[in-house]
């Protein structure tokens, strides 16, 4: 039997390689950063270079889900579409039935159910891609969680997904601190994305996400400018070194 073809189907090992294959297509995609600090959630994604005819409005890989929670992804980008525009329906719906705000751990365990689904149905495929999911709950606590391909999800402080993840959440656990500002977070969001980022400061999208306020979403020069303060520290460490 040919065990990488068929969804439903164990390899002798126990392994169904048509999940591997989905997250081997996670780690191909563009990477996507999340630190969880104080009072806030910073949300930063690699952005690949577009078309010279084509609008970068169209091209988002920050995205809103509610009003409170917002999600980055790495990998299909269709397969963004669909997934997330299914967790949006199901917000509006927890939202008429119990005339409250989801928490952002329901939030977390929809999507992830959603993709455990496609794992262990026939005629289907999972999808091919890996969420970063930030948002506050309602007493104001900042959450970070992800969710990958295979439908396992969970709670993280700081966390990275797509190419280079590897490299980048090793910067991640060098650099976190449980007591950072947002201004920090975003330089340390800022600094583990330059690591991988083809385009440097120019292929950085970031998003800060605050309690009781709109996603916000920074735009090139306030990039420019933390980036330049990454790179000058940076240079400022090396200095003292030698």
């Amino acid at each position: 039997m040919s065990y990488d073809r068929a969804l439903t189907v164990f390899s002798p090992d126990g392994h169904l390689f048509q999940v591997e294959y989905a997250m081997n297509a996670v780690k191909r995609g563009s990477t996507v950063v999340g630190v969880r600090g104080q009072s806030s959630v910073i949300l930063a994604a690699e952005m690949k270079q577009a078309q010279d005819l084509q609008d970068m409005r169209t091209v988002r890989k920050i995205l809103k889900v509610d009003d409170h929670v917002a999600l980055a992804f790495a990998g299909l980008q269709a397969d963004a579409r669909v997934l997330i525009n299914k967790a949006r329906m199901q917000c509006q719906s927890h939202r008429l039935t119990v005339e409250d705000a989801p928490k952002v751990e329901w939030v977390a365990r929809t999507i992830a159910e959603t993709q455990q689904k496609y794992t262990a149905r026939g005629g289907r495929r999972p999808f091919g891609i890996s969420t970063v999911i930030a948002g506050h709950d309602m007493d104001g606590k900042p959450q970070l969680w992800q969710t990958d391909p295979s439908g396992n999800y969970s709670s993280w402080t700081a966390t990275v997904c797509g190419r280079n993840s590897k490299s980048v959440r090793e910067l991640l656990e060098e650099e976190y601190d449980p007591g950072m500002t947002e201004e920090d977070s975003l330089r340390v969001a800022c600094r583990a994305l330059l690591e991988t980022a083809e385009r440097g400061s120019k292929g950085i999208e970031v998003a800060v996400l605050r309690h009781g306020k709109e996603l916000e979403m920074l735009d090139a020069d306030a990039v420019e400018k933390i980036c330049e303060e990454v790179a000058k520290e940076d240079a400022e460490d090396k200095n003292n070194e030698a």
